[in-house]
């Protein structure tokens, strides 16, 4: 009779491939999924799962844990939302390669782009590396509850190639794209998943300053991506992933296509309804697949709601960011801020005043409207929130039924909780105040669920639980418009985002594939409430939320988290390059 490390009995098995559920057994050995079905043998450990959902792992690929991942081992928040594999240093953004009179200036650079506090990363971060595969290295030597994977970042490639002249606009030389290739080919070789920049101007450093890539010309990008292409010749894989405002001038699926098409090499996007996308979301699709259809590999990644800005007094930004009394606290302590905003004196002096927009970024002037007075775009949290909010839950509509402004409505909200209350801002992709267009894109081969963004928008949002949200939401309580299935979810979130990144070794449940599980209790499955933490290195604060309802989760054959907390347990490590996977035997 076979023995096994851990045996899970009697759970609903979804295997990840989207194929029905079905009731059985999965035993473990050295890390893998040895046996899955009716299991007979013994083990030293055993898990009953009776009544509860056994998935893969989730496989999250848009994150931002860049610096994160060189101090921390619980890599929360993900790994509180069943996340067993991470892919980091999208959007152009990251800490390799880094010469070393550059590091504060990368750090600016992630701080304005993705909301991480710069003091944090600066006293978090050790810097014992300058090139990428040095960076590597350095990630390879902590051991964490996931594995991690990594692209290149275009802005650090070009601040280590251009120096001073990286500025906005500048047009690097054949000999600078010439080097900036050569930087990404031997990051791919050392073990990168993929490049990434970014080409919208809602990233910009914390100066107010375009990132680098933002102008690059079609040339600069297609070089670097035949670079990958000679990094994977030889079996390798890479993926060039990007966020842009797809301006119609710019042609964007054009060169992706030939990108994608020549480099022989899978792009992918961040498909959005946003306002500073020119082109709306079934164009993005429509000429995605006019270029797929012509022999190229994109693939558009999705959110799974609506992506936008949690606001809170203490959050990065709230409606009253723009009036003079609050500008004249910003700085002041907590303590000393709350007892000004709980003085009615100073509420009613704030909300007699006029914004003032004399610093507010001028090219983004539509976001900075709507965070400051679009009362009905902005939906009050309650403590059972529907992510999915409709009209009469808006901030509007609250303030009519209680017969006071909706400014006053607003503050009063925000001063909830002793100050800790909080405003749902989705900027992005909740254009038609529903997210029934995205039902119909989770059913699509040439998309995949992202942009959880984990890691990244520490002051704004918590879309790191987006795996949570996809299964409580999407398939087990949606009041407005058609759910999917369970199977389709998992597969979502497993199967398909592991091989876009080439990661042929996960998010399935067969023998021979990794033991990345995890056992749910959906009955009792239930996001928290966000709250904001202190708790990044000096003091840097981020919105953190839990979920209820995760019995385990475990990586690699070994149990991470049980009933949502950590056990201390790092089986992750860093992935280099492509994992392929040799189906064993079930050890029966």
């Amino acid at each position: 009779m076979a023995h096994y490390d851990l045996i899970i009995r009697g759970g609903t098995i979804v295997d990840g491939t989207g194929g029905p559920a079905f009731t059985g057994d999965v035993g473990v050995r050295n890390g893998l999924i040895a046996a899955v079905g009716r299991i007979e043998g013994s083990a030293d450990q055993e898990i009953d799962a009776s009544g509860k959902v056994v998935a893969p792992g989730f496989v999250d690929i848009h994150t931002h844990y860049d610096g994160q991942a060189t101090w921390d081992q619980e890599m929360a928040p993900s790994s509180w939302h069943g996340v067993t594999t991470v892919v980091m240093g999208n959007c152009g953004v990251g800490f390799a390669p880094a010469r070393p009179d550059r590091h504060q200036w990368l750090i600016s650079l992630m701080e304005g782009v993705e909301d991480i506090p710069g003091t944090a990363l600066a006293e978090g971060i050790t810097w014992d590396w300058e090139t990428f595969p040095e960076y590597l290295d350095a990630l390879e030597k902590l051991p964490r509850t996931v594995d991690i994977g990594t692209h290149v970042p275009h802005g650090a490639v070009r601040a280590y190639v251009l120096g001073d002249r990286e500025q906005p606009g500048a047009v690097p030389t054949a000999e600078d794209i010439a080097a900036m290739s050569a930087i990404v080919e031997e990051g791919v070789r050392a073990g990168a998943l993929g490049f990434s920049t970014s080409r919208t101007v809602l990233h910009k450093s914390v100066d107010g300053e375009l990132v680098p890539g933002t102008t690059a010309t079609p040339e600069e990008l297609i070089a670097i991506g035949h670079a990958m292409g000679r990094a994977t010749a030889a079996g390798g894989y890479a993926v060039f992933e990007m966020a842009s405002d797809l301006k119609r001038e710019w042609n964007e699926f054009e060169w992706m296509g030939k990108l994608s098409r020549e480099a022989k090499i899978p792009v992918t996007f961040a498909a959005l309804q946003s306002i500073a996308k020119e082109l709306s979301l079934d164009e993005q699709i429509a000429q995605m697949r006019a270029e797929n259809d012509n022999g190229a590999q994109i693939v558009a990644q999705i959110a799974l709601r609506g992506n936008g800005i949690v606001m809170a007094w203490q959050g990065t930004v709230h409606p009253f960011r723009f009036r003079p009394s609050w500008m004249a606290i910003a700085d002041l302590p907590w303590e000393e801020q709350k007892a000004k905003l709980l003085d009615p004196a100073f509420k009613a002096r704030m909300l007699a005043e006029p914004n003032d927009y004399t610093d507010a970024p001028k090219d983004i002037g539509g976001v900075v409207m709507v965070i400051s007075q679009g009362w009905a775009m902005q939906y009050e949290m309650d403590p059972d929130f529907d992510y999915e909010p409709a009209a009469e839950a808006s901030i509007n509509a609250r303030a009519a039924a209680a017969g006071v402004s909706p400014q006053e409505y607003a503050y009063d909200l925000l001063c909830r909780d002793d100050g800790k209350g909080f405003i749902y801002l989705p900027i992005l992709n909740y254009a038609d105040g529903n997210l029934d267009f995205l039902h119909p894109l989770q059913h699509a081969d040439d998309t995949v669920n992202s942009l959880s963004d984990g890691g990244a928008h520490c002051g704004t949002i918590c879309d790191a639980a987006s795996p949570t949200f996809m299964l409580e939401h999407w398939v087990k309580s949606r009041r407005r418009g058609e759910r999917i299935s369970l199977e389709q979810a998992i597969k979502r979130q497993c199967r398909d985002t592991a091989v876009l990144y080439g990661l042929e070794d996960r998010g399935v449940i067969a023998p021979g594939y990794l033991a990345d599980l995890n056992i749910i209790d959906m009955e009792a499955l239930k996001l928290g409430k966000p709250w904001l933490a202190f708790d990044l290195p000096a003091g840097g604060k981020r919105l953190l939320q839990k979920a209820d309802g995760y019995v385990a989760t475990i990586k690699s054959g070994v149990v991470t988290f049980r009933d949502g907390a950590w056990t201390g347990e790092t089986p992750g490590g860093l992935i280099r390059g492509p994992q392929r996977v040799e189906l064993a035997e079930a050890a029966e």
